[in-house]
């Protein structure tokens, strides 16, 4: 197989991963499948880790994301936003 072949299906597939997380985080369902507000929230948040507390942002989700991984460890079967409901909110 050639470099590029090996190169373009290595990044197929991290973006299929990457989609995959949008579909398990719920939003797809949450917005209706509407790719323009899907694509504005990300580019909501990729301004707010450009912004001064835009490490804090990163350090809550960071926390979020890794505590639904964990919990779908334990019970994949539930549904991944049930755990982010559980989750102490903090303002970002």
């Amino acid at each position: 197989m050639r470099t590029w072949q090996v190169a373009r299906r290595r990044r197929t597939r991290h973006l299929i991963e990457l989609g995959g997380l949008v579909v398990k985080a719920g939003i797809v369902d949450l917005t209706g499948d509407d790719r323009v507000t899907i694509y504005g929230a990300l580019i909501w948040m990729a301004q707010k880790l450009e912004r001064e507390n835009g490490e804090h942002a990163r350090a809550l989700w960071a926390a979020k994301g890794k505590q639904a991984f964990e919990h779908d460890r334990k019970e994949p079967k539930e549904e991944t936003r049930a755990v982010s409901e559980e989750a102490p909110h903090d303002e970002v």
